[in-house]
């Protein structure tokens, strides 16, 4: 009995992951308090943020909520971070999960509404690489008025539905391949698991075109980072200072990263270049006559009520009428009044995708606060700022793309601004090199952040949606496509620097 018992307990420990997963969370959950007791907290720190990433690299193997969450509970117990620590994190950040909780499910009852436009867009676009760069661009403009966690809602939407569309109608029995009608039935499961893989990898490019895009428009305005506004407020910046004093860097940048995606999708490396087959094209077209031909007066109400809802949004955001969360759940009130959703079931699958997200990121925020409580970053700031004047900016834009690639880069420039503000204060350094280090944070916080899912938001958003198991969007296969952004943006963005600075 007792074996039994013991052995079920084994059994649901994280589940279904890999039994060597769960020995390796067990293992860092042991070796923790022993790194501590050696080598001292600082060193158990650094640890303990890469073992957090080990967690979000292997998403798709355990969600990282769970020993995520061991690992940031530990970090409590041992002493490397207090309870009222994670309380202010998540007080600073609060704007941050409300977006999560209310906006992310006001964008679910807007779903027929995307997937017509996005499904229109689809199928007028021929050119894989033209419909890459649209993605890109769009989600680059939205982002710098907007906010890139929304449009990322918006194109994770969009994905699972087409996604959705074509596996419903192609999976199984109703699978018909056009150009296999005398097919016996292995012939016939093998091009459709073709097809479907070729799919899978169209949708994966224009998800990461898209995320990618998010982070080119949102370094570009004042509203279009949470680190923006920060920056912008210590720094005394209006709206137009700020897009003024960043063109010469974000311009660059934007273009360049419109042309790497463009020579992606025309060189086809890096896991770019795949077009939509031509079986899957067909069942979407066949899926949008048969929507439009039964569609009713009622369906065509409820898609004018989510599109002049949506225009609402937009026009909300752009204009900053109340904090983004907010606006979300006016969205939720509208959509839902208008067009008949009054049941709580209704209401609640619409929470479903964006409320364990939620949770990992106030995980994630437990974990910042092991950094803010250790000063892991304070000897890496301090040792730039002892560096000369003129190489400064270039240093900081260095340090901050690194940190905020395996942290979070809302934290990064948070601790960077404060020190170079109590700089000034303190008259070590003049205003205009306060400007010049400014705009390296801001860039350095928003580039080469990109390089994982850890640094920005939204592209974490996507590697934990519902949507990334579903086209094979791995942590690594998401660092191997960003690997060219990367590179590229950084690089222009540093030389767009140290040329203007």
């Amino acid at each position: 009995m007792t074996n039994t018992l013991s052995q079920a307990l084994v059994r649901n420990f994280l589940g279904n992951s890999p039994v060597w997963y769960k020995q390796a969370i067990i293992g860092f959950l042991i070796l923790n308090p022993i790194i501590l007791f050696t080598l001292g907290p600082v060193v158990t720190g650094w640890l303990l943020i890469f073992e957090f990433i080990f967690t979000l690299a292997l998403a798709l193997k355990c969600y990282p909520l769970q020993p995520g969450g061991l690992l940031a509970i530990e970090a409590i117990v041992i002493g490397l971070a207090s309870p009222e620590s994670v309380s202010h994190e998540i007080e600073a950040n609060l704007e941050v999960i409300l977006l999560l909780m209310f906006m992310v499910a006001g964008i679910y009852f807007m779903k027929s509404m995307l997937l017509w436009v996005f499904t229109k867009i689809l199928l007028k676009v021929e050119s894989k690489i033209a419909l890459s760069l649209l993605f890109s661009f769009f989600a680059a403009v939205l982002s710098a008025f907007l906010d890139a966690l929304t449009v990322t809602a918006v194109l994770i939407s969009v994905g699972v539905g087409f996604y959705a569309v074509y596996h419903k109608v192609a999976s199984g029995k109703t699978y018909h391949h056009p150009d296999h009608d005398h097919a016996d039935d292995k012939s016939v499961q093998q091009n459709h698991q073709d097809d479907l893989e070729q799919f899978r990898a169209f949708l994966r490019s224009l998800l990461m075109h898209g995320a990618v895009g998010t982070a080119l428009g949102g370094v570009c305005t004042l509203v279009g980072e949470p680190q923006n506004l920060l920056i912008a407020e210590k720094a005394g910046w209006d709206f137009i200072q700020f897009f003024v004093l960043m063109a010469p860097i974000t311009m660059p940048v934007l273009i360049a990263g419109l042309i790497t995606c463009a020579l992606l999708e025309k060189a086809k490396i890096f896991g770019y270049g795949s077009t939509i087959p031509e079986n899957v094209k067909n069942v979407l077209i066949d899926y949008a006559g048969e929507q439009d031909a039964k569609r009713t007066n009622r369906d065509k109400a409820m898609l004018m009520i989510q599109a002049v809802v949506a225009v609402f949004l937009v026009i909300a955001l752009a204009m900053h009428l109340a904090a983004v969360g907010l606006i979300g759940l006016t969205i939720i009130i509208l959509l839902t009044a208008f067009n008949g959703i009054v049941e709580e079931h209704q209401i609640g699958k619409a929470f479903e995708e964006a409320l364990p997200f939620t949770a990992l990121l106030v995980v994630f925020f437990s974990i910042v606060s092991v950094i803010h409580e250790q000063h892991l970053f304070q000897p890496i700031i301090e040792a730039v700022l002892a560096m000369d004047t003129a190489t400064q900016p270039g240093l900081f834009f260095i340090a901050n793309g690194v940190l905020s690639a395996i942290s979070d880069n809302v934290f990064v420039a948070t601790v960077y601004i404060n020190e170079v503000v109590a700089a000034l204060n303190s008259g070590a350094i003049t205003r205009d090199h306060f400007d010049a280090l400014a705009i390296a944070i801001n860039t350095g916080t928003n580039i080469p952040s990109v390089a994982t899912p850890n640094g920005q938001a939204a592209f974490l958003f996507l590697l934990t949606s519902a949507l990334a198991p579903l086209i094979r969007l791995s942590y690594g296969k998401m660092v191997l496509m960003a690997l060219p952004y990367t590179i590229v943006m950084s690089i222009v963005a540093y030389t767009s620097l140290q040329m203007y600075l």
